[in-house]
C-alpha cells in the first residue's frame, strides 16, 4: 500500500511539474466583497459586506472576536455568497492573553453553507456543510494526544458527521499540524487554498 501511494505522489508530482516551483502571488485577483483590509470600519458603524455576532469589536487597526474572558464567542460572516471554483485566502491573526497557557478553546475559519449559525464548534454549528480550518488552543483530550496544542487542522463535513471536541476532532479531522501562535510578538499569517 505505502508503494502505491509513493507511487502516486511521484507521478503526480511528474505530471505537474510547476507544484514544485510555484510561488505564492500576493498580487493575485482580489474580490473586494469578501475582503477585509485596514482600516477595517467602513462609513458609519460596522463594515460593508460582513456582519459579526457575539464579542466581536472592529476597530481601525484589528478585529477582535473575543476579550480575555471566560466564556465569551464572537464571530464574522461575511454577508455575500461566493460562488468561485478555487480560491485562496490569506489570514493574519495574533492570540493574546494574560495567563500563560489558557486561550480559551480557538477559532476557526469556515466555508459553509450555513452562516451566522452559533454553536459548540469553534463559534459555529456542529454537523455543518463545508470545511473547517480549526486553530485550537487547548487540548480537550483526556489521555495522552499525538501533538501538541495549539494545531491547526482541517475537516471537511457534508453534515452528517459530529465534530468530536473531547478527542479535539482527532478522528474526523483530515490533517493538521502544531504551530506556536499564543503570545507572539508578531502576527501569525495562514493561507488556505482550496
Amino acid at each position: 500500500m505505502e508503494l502505491k501511494v509513493l507511487r502516486l505522489i511521484i507521478t503526480v508530482l511528474l505530471c505537474q511539474p510547476n507544484l514544485l516551483w510555484a510561488e505564492w502571488n500576493t498580487k493575485d485577483f482580489q474580490k473586494r466583497e469578501h475582503s477585509l483590509i485596514k482600516p477595517y470600519q467602513g462609513s458609519g458603524f460596522g463594515v460593508p459586506n460582513w456582519d459579526f455576532q457575539g464579542s466581536t469589536m472592529v476597530t481601525s487597526n484589528y478585529i477582535r472576536l473575543t476579550p480575555d474572558q471566560r466564556s465569551k464567542q464572537g464571530a464574522l460572516w461575511n454577508k455575500i455568497p461566493f460562488r468561485v471554483r478555487n480560491w485562496e485566502v490569506q489570514v493574519n491573526f495574533k492570540v493574546s492573553g494574560t495567563t500563560r497557557d489558557l486561550f480559551g478553546d480557538g477559532f476557526a475559519f469556515w466555508y459553509t453553507k450555513e452562516r451566522m449559525e452559533i454553536g459548540p464548534v469553534f463559534g459555529s454549528k456542529d454537523h455543518f456543510s463545508g470545511l473547517a480550518v480549526i486553530a485550537d488552543t487547548y487540548s480537550n483530550h483526556n489521555g495522552p494526544h499525538n501533538h501538541q496544542h495549539p494545531y491547526l487542522s482541517a475537516m471537511v463535513n457534508n453534515g452528517s458527521i459530529s465534530y468530536d471536541h473531547d478527542r479535539d476532532g482527532t478522528h474526523t479531522m483530515l490533517g493538521g499540524c502544531a504551530v506556536q501562535f499564543r503570545n507572539m510578538n508578531h502576527e501569525t499569517w495562514m493561507a488556505i487554498r482550496y
